[in-house]
């Protein structure tokens, strides 16, 4: 019997059910594009039910195994120098505890975290905190719900009223998950390797003295992109993009694109601009030899690290993404047009 005729289904309530199974396994992939798995799981549930387990098996949600989250591991990163930041996360794990979650608080600037079981992270606090957490779950695969209780909100998009509905929707697989691209920065000083650290903004290589410049040199693979005397050099993910790039005169990228700005900060000739970079071709920075200032790499703003004459900083796409929860391109733009307009109509205090 041809293929075609041994999977034509029968006739009646049966034959209708086993059409829509073999139909959802044919357009499985427009499921996973078109609608959040656990909705398309739901749609697909509606009148079949011996066939649901059997079409539910395969789909996934955002690249990660679609799984029931009845009882979750929660991890809460707090800024605990904003009082808003502590009265919210315990509201938060009071209300999680009654749904059997169990809560694990992690400050600000906590220790690392060495447990691979959380289900989902809060960070509570603005932009900065965001960062953090981050770097924290990096290689767990872990979403995070970013609350704004800062001032910007261009990573912290979601609003401390809305946490729970927030919280509910992404459970119920509503919500999408945007993977954002993060960089591993590596230090090598002679033959060893002396600094390793992600970051989900920037890595900055800049002058530690005031009003000094230094010369730097940089490559991607074998081709020679520029020699730099400036104030420094900036590594900007699409994230980062808005960030101090963009105050540094950088380009602001859509947040899904895998590319990397490099980008001079007061650099000493017109002729140094800034330029974009594909993620895929690692970034090698070579220190020059004689410097009129001593030289910092920081990480995001926040981890800093001293860095020497012939050191060479290699930067890469991270094997590891940012996962977060209401942060799709339509949020970013809306923060981006609300913040432009602030900026034009001269309320906007950064």
């Amino acid at each position: 019997m041809p293929a075609r005729s041994a999977l034509k289904p029968a006739g009646g309530l049966a034959g209708a059910y086993a059409k829509r199974f073999f139909q959802t396994l044919r357009h499985g992939v427009k499921f996973a594009l078109g609608m959040p798995a656990r909705s398309a799981c739901a749609s697909m549930a509606n009148g079949w039910r011996g066939l649901t387990n059997c079409a539910v098996f395969g789909i996934r949600e955002h690249g990660y195994p679609l799984k029931q989250r009845v009882s979750m591991n929660v991890l809460l990163i707090v800024n605990t120098q904003k009082s808003a930041a502590n009265t919210l996360a315990l509201e938060i794990k009071d209300t999680l505890i009654k749904r059997g979650c169990k809560i694990r608080a992690h400050s600000f600037n906590g220790v690392p975290i060495d447990e691979n079981n959380f289900d989902i992270a809060f960070s509570l606090g603005g932009d900065g905190t965001v960062l953090f957490a981050a770097r924290t779950v990096a290689g767990l695969g872990t979403p995070i719900i970013p609350i704004n209780l800062g001032t910007l909100g261009f990573t912290a998009s979601v609003h401390p009223s809305q946490w729970l509905n927030v919280f509910s929707e992404w459970n119920e697989g509503k919500l999408i998950v945007s993977e954002r691209l993060m960089l591993e920065v590596n230090v090598e000083r002679g033959k060893k390797n002396v600094f390793a650290q992600v970051c989900l903004n920037d890595a900055v290589i800049s002058a530690s003295g005031i009003a000094k410049t230094i010369r730097l040199e940089a490559w991607t693979e074998d081709t020679h992109i520029g020699n730099y005397r400036s104030d420094g050099l900036i590594a900007a993910t699409p994230t980062g993009s808005t960030a101090y790039s963009s105050s540094a005169g950088g380009p602001i990228i859509d947040p899904e694109i895998e590319a990397v700005i490099l980008n001079p900060i007061c650099p000493f000739t017109l002729m140094s601009r800034p330029i974009v970079l594909p993620a895929e071709c690692p970034i090698t920075i070579k220190i020059g030899p004689e410097q009129r200032s001593g030289v910092l790499l920081t990480i995001d703003g926040q981890l800093t690290e001293t860095l020497e004459p012939k050191d060479i900083v290699i930067i890469r796409r991270s094997a590891n993404k940012a996962r977060l929860v209401a942060c799709d391109r339509a949020a970013f733009y809306k923060a981006l047009h609300s913040k432009l307009a602030s900026v034009a109509a001269g309320k906007y205090d950064a």
